[in-house]
């Protein structure tokens, strides 16, 4: 498992290889990415710490977008549902999904103290959950794996 999370790295090549990616899955599903669903998902490319849907709503105003609470909503349920953002339900918040041109289980590393997440994932057949459910002939449709607990930054810093 690979996270990019936690480690200091360009977040403008997120942002770069994040829209590209979503924005080729869009025309590949015949999707439209309209342009503030563009700008939601850019917003949360931008950092690794999850953002709740207001966060993400003064951002849009302070940018001079007619945002209204609706607005920031249906963008986030676009992203969510189609596998480009995730919601943090620990949080009620929203991160962008780092590997959304594959299927897997996303697993999410979440600092207890500065709130940066990092996303990790396995595989679905990789999932300890999977196995059990097959024992009992339960079909799995959906997994959300959330751990809470402390950054390398904030363990360093006390």
């Amino acid at each position: 498992m690979e996270t990019t999370g936690f480690t200091k790295h360009d977040h403008s090549r997120c942002i770069e290889q994040g829209v590209a990616a979503v924005d080729l899955a869009c025309k590949q599903q015949g999707l439209q990415l309209t342009k503030i669903r563009r700008r939601v998902l850019e917003i949360l490319l931008a950092r690794h710490n999850a953002l709740g849907a207001y966060d993400i709503l003064e951002k849009l105003r302070a940018e001079g977008f007619s945002a209204q609470p609706p607005t920031a909503y249906r963008a986030l349920e676009f992203l969510v549902s189609h596998g480009f953002a995730h919601k943090i339900e620990h949080l009620n918040a929203f991160v962008s999904c780092v590997k959304p041109d594959a299927a897997h289980v996303p697993v999410f590393l979440i600092c207890a103290h500065c709130h940066c997440v990092a996303e990790s994932c396995m595989k679905p057949a990789q999932n300890l959950l999977g196995h059990v459910a097959a024992q009992s002939r339960f079909q799995v449709q959906e997994t959300v794996l959330e751990a809470t607990g402390l950054c390398p930054n904030c363990q360093e810093t006390g």
